[in-house]
C-alpha cells in the first residue's frame, strides 16, 4: 500500500509541476531541464568510464557535498564525477561547476527512469547528501550492489522515518550501506528504529567547506570602500520579512547612526531588488556602483549571487535570513567561521548548527511578531555598548566552527578502509 501511495505521489507531483510550469519560472526550469535528459546522458557519459555519482537536492546540499567531491577528486583521480540536482536552484547555479565531469538534473523517480539512469551512468559509488530520498533509485542501486552512502544526514523526532506510518521511509534508509549523521541525537534516533548499526557520527561537511572558503578569502574592493571604519551589519539570505524588520530596527535610530548595513537577499530578481531599494531610500546598489562614492552610502544592496560567503567577513555583526519564516534560517556557518556573532529569527531549531551556536553563545535568536524591529534594535545596541559581551560571543562563534571540522576526513577514511574505490 505504501508503494502504491508513493506512486500516486509521483504522478500528482509530476502533473502539478507541469501545470505550475505555465506560471512559475522555477517549475518551467524543472520541466525543461529534464526534457530529453536520457539522450543527453547517453551522449555525455562513456560506457567504459569509472564513475562516482553524487546527488544533491539543491544548492545547500551541494555546499555540504562539495568538500567530499573535491577530496575524492584528489584521492581517486582515475574516477570521473557525475553530479545531479533535483532543484533548479541548485542546478542553475552550479551547472558549470568545474570540479566534476558532468552536471545534470536527476530524472524523475520511477522504476523505468531509475533503471535507465543507472544503466547509462553505471556508477561504482553513489553518495546522496543530507535529505534526498527517492524510493526506486535507492532500491535499484541496492539491487545492483553499488555502494551507497548518505552523508551529513540530520534527523529529528518529528520526521516520517520515526512515525507509525514511516515504514516506506525506513525501508529507503535501510538501502544505504552507511549513513553518516551530523550529531548524537540523529544517531540515537536511528538506533531506535534498528538502523544504528550501519550509521556513525561524522559531523557536518559544511564546517570543512566554510573553513576552506575563509582560508582563501579574497578582498572585495567596493565592499571595503563602503565599509570604511564603520561597524557594519551584514544581512545575508534575507527575505522581505527580514528586510522589513531590519529597516524598522535601524532607520531613524540615533543610537545606530554609525551603523552601516549590507543586504544580500536570498532572491536577487529585479522586483525584489527594487523593493529593497524603496525600503532603504538612498541605498547603493552593488552592480554599477562607483567605488569612490561608496563610502558615503549607509546601505549597500548586493544584487548578485556568489559573494555572500566573502561579504560576511566585513561584518561587525551578521544577520542570517529565513528565521522569520516557517521554512527556517539559511546557512549560519558562513558568517560564524569569521568569528562573527550571528542574529536570526525564531525558526531555527531544526538546524543543528544553529542550535549549537545558540548554546555556545555565538548566535542570538529573537522574536518579532509585530515586525517593529524592537528586539533586533535592542540586540544591536547591547552589542555596541558592551564590548566584553561582544568579544566573548564573537570568539565563541569562531571556536564553534573550528571545533566541528573534520567530517570530510572521516567519510574519506571509511571509503578507503572499506575499499569502496580502487586507487
Amino acid at each position: 500500500m505504501a508503494v502504491i501511495l508513493y506512486n500516486i505521489f509521483l504522478f500528482l507531483f509530476s502533473a502539478a509541476v507541469r501545470i505550475g510550469a505555465l506560471f512559475s519560472p522555477k517549475a518551467a526550469s524543472w520541466v525543461k531541464g529534464r526534457k530529453n535528459i536520457f539522450p543527453q546522458l547517453q551522449a555525455a557519459i562513456p560506457a567504459d568510464a569509472k564513475i562516482i555519482w553524487m546527488h544533491c537536492a539543491s544548492l545547500g546540499e551541494f555546499e555540504q557535498g562539495r568538500p567530499l567531491l573535491e577530496a575524492i577528486r584528489s584521492r581517486y583521480p582515475a574516477y570521473r564525477l557525475l553530479l545531479t540536482f533535483f532543484s533548479p536552484s541548485g542546478y542553475e547555479v552550479r551547472k558549470n561547476y568545474e570540479g566534476v565531469d558532468w552536471v545534470f538534473y536527476l530524472p524523475a523517480d520511477g522504476p523505468r527512469n531509475a533503471r535507465k539512469f543507472l544503466e547509462i551512468a553505471h556508477p561504482e559509488l553513489v553518495i546522496f547528501v543530507k535529505y534526498e530520498f527517492w524510493y526506486y533509485y535507492l532500491k535499484k542501486i541496492r539491487y545492483r550492489g553499488i555502494p551507497l552512502l548518505l552523508v551529513s544526514a540530520n534527523f529529528w523526532k518529528g520526521m516520517s522515518f520515526f512515525s507509525w506510518y514511516g515504514g516506506l521511509y525506513r525501508k529507503m534508509l535501510s538501502r544505504f550501506e552507511h549513513v553518516f549523521v551530523q550529531n548524537e541525537n540523529s544517531l540515537h534516533l536511528l538506533n531506535e528504529i534498528g538502523l544504528g548499526a550501519n550509521s556513525s557520527i561524522a559531523g557536518d561537511t559544511r564546517f570543512d567547506r566554510v573553513s576552506e572558503i575563509a582560508g582563501r578569502f579574497t578582498p572585495l574592493p567596493l565592499v571595503e570602500a563602503f565599509c570604511g571604519t564603520s561597524p557594519v551589519l551584514v544581512c545575508g539570505s534575507t527575505w522581505p520579512d527580514d528586510e522589513q524588520v531590519i529597516a524598522a530596527a535601524t532607520q531613524q535610530q540615533p543610537d545606530l547612526q554609525e551603523l552601516k548595513i549590507i543586504i544580500a537577499p536570498h532572491e536577487t530578481g529585479e522586483t525584489h531588488i527594487q523593493d529593497i531599494l524603496r525600503l532603504f531610500p538612498g541605498a547603493l546598489r552593488y552592480s554599477g556602483a562607483d567605488p569612490e562614492k561608496a563610502s558615503g552610502a549607509q546601505v549597500l544592496v548586493i544584487d548578485n549571487i556568489g559573494m555572500l560567503s566573502r561579504i560576511y567577513r566585513y561584518g561587525w555583526v551578521t544577520y542570517v535570513g529565513g528565521g522569520l519564516k516557517k521554512s527556517g534560517i539559511h546557512n549560519v556557518l558562513e558568517a560564524a567561521v569569521y568569528g562573527k556573532i550571528v542574529l536570526f529569527g525564531p525558526n531555527y531549531r531544526q538546524y543543528a548548527e544553529a542550535v549549537g551556536l545558540i548554546k555556545c553563545g555565538g548566535a542570538i535568536s529573537f522574536t518579532d511578531e509585530k515586525k517593529d524591529g524592537k528586539m533586533l534594535r535592542l540586540l544591536l545596541n547591547t552589542l555596541l555598548e558592551d564590548e566584553n559581551e561582544y568579544g566573548l560571543r564573537a570568539a565563541a562563534a569562531a571556536h564553534f566552527v573550528e571545533s566541528h571540522k573534520g567530517a570530510t576526513g572521516r567519510i574519506m577514511q571509511y571509503i578507503q578502509e572499506k575499499r569502496l574505490l580502487t586507487s
